[in-house]
């Protein structure tokens, strides 16, 4: 098991990683975050909407299911969003330079990064 640190710096070792929390979704509050250029408080509410959006639409489509991660690809970065399955409530967020990252190592790394979290 990681603490919330030692996670986000091993997230920030992944190949293109610009910046990472961890995020409260009752509260889009960060419980930790590395990395810059964005605003990651302001990122964190945002995304908190993404997930409860989502979960919404799940719940209205009678989906039992869970989420895995969320993709979010712009021109220039990915940003990936992952719900944590030990820890109801949380989520990873992840902002990937395009250019640099590849996609798929990036999320198994998210996955093993946040089944290893500890709080």
């Amino acid at each position: 098991m990681a603490s919330i640190n030692d996670s986000l710096a091993a997230i920030m070792g992944i190949d293109g990683a610009l910046c990472c929390a961890l995020v409260d979704s009752g509260s889009g509050m960060l419980m930790g975050q590395a990395g810059s250029g964005i605003d990651m408080e302001m990122a964190a509410a945002g995304n908190t909407e993404v997930v409860r959006a989502k979960l919404r639409t799940m719940n209205s489509l009678k989906l039992n299911d869970s989420i895995d991660d969320m993709l979010i690809t712009l021109g220039k970065q990915y940003h990936i969003i992952r719900p944590s399955a030990a820890h109801t409530g949380l989520f990873m967020y992840v902002v990937l330079d395009k250019a640099r990252a590849n996609l798929a190592l990036a999320r198994r790394k998210v996955q093993d990064v946040e089944s290893a979290i500890s709080l």
